[in-house]
């Protein structure tokens, strides 16, 4: 879900993400935990005339386990966890592969795009020109 808004203004979402359903139940034989591996979570809002995307996909390796790419004015984000607990003897393997992809803003120069890894956090910045609307007239025809 991609929302423009002001600066000032902090954007929310219109419906919960589908892994925040899951957050009230227990976590019965690592169901819960199943779909929250499954998922990224996503913000986005306007920043000082940068649009800005963060993702939370904590546990990787953004030099091998991210791919951020732009094309026809989406951004995707691609990202792939794997993890290996032993304990006990025993090993449990957990991985996922997550996509989203979201659409730029009008007015965004994507030759100038940052993305940054801090804390379990991407940010994907997007320099924003606000575009001056060009306003046109439509002939109306008589019959």
């Amino acid at each position: 879900m991609t929302t423009t808004v002001p600066a000032t203004q902090k954007s929310h979402m219109l419906f919960p993400e589908f892994s925040d359903f899951f957050s009230g139940f227990p976590s019965f034989a690592g169901i819960r935990s199943m779909f929250d591996t499954r998922l990224m979570r996503l913000e986005d809002e306007m920043v000082d005339g940068r649009y800005e995307v963060r993702a939370e996909i904590p546990g990787i390796d953004p030099a091998k386990d991210v791919d951020v790419t732009i094309r026809d004015g989406q951004l995707t984000i691609k990202a792939e966890r794997s993890e290996k607990k032993e304990f006990d003897g025993r090993s449990e393997f957990s991985y996922g592969s997550f996509v989203r992809t979201v659409s730029l803003p009008s007015g965004a120069n994507e030759d100038d795009i940052k993305a940054t890894y801090d804390k379990g956090i991407l940010t994907v910045s997007v320099p924003v020109s606000q575009p001056v609307p060009e306003e046109k007239h439509v002939k109306v025809a008589a019959k």
